[in-house]
């Protein structure tokens, strides 16, 4: 089993960065993949970005440019930096990350992004 810990989440102007940190409590080597999914009220939640396990990066196109996705192995954990911050990311940001066996995925519990503006 994986649990998985968010953190950074909080209120920030328009225009402005933060960086979301997802820490894993076993090692994320040999994972398949982790990143970040986001909710909306009201949408379902999107991907926002993702790294696999061979450390190919992906993103959504809404925050290309903007966001960055990054992880340490030695620390196991995965981080999304996010500058440019508009109003619409506005969202809970949820770190996932994809195993080799049974469930296949596990989630952490949330973290808010608030951006005003």
């Amino acid at each position: 089993q994986v649990q998985l810990v968010e953190s950074g989440g909080g209120l920030v102007q328009a225009g402005g960065s933060l960086t979301l940190s997802c820490a894993a409590s076993r090692s994320i080597f040999g994972i398949v993949a982790m990143g970040w999914y986001r909710r909306t009220l009201g949408k379902q939640r999107e991907l926002v970005a993702g790294i696999t396990s061979g450390g190919t990066k992906s993103y959504a196109a809404a925050v290309k440019g903007r966001f960055t996705i990054s992880r340490d192995i030695a620390k196991n954990t995965v981080d999304l930096q996010m500058n440019s911050l508009k109003p619409e990311d506005t969202a809970v940001y949820y770190c996932f990350t994809d195993v080799p066996y049974s469930p296949g995925r596990y989630w952490g519990q949330g973290t808010q992004v608030t951006v005003s503006s």
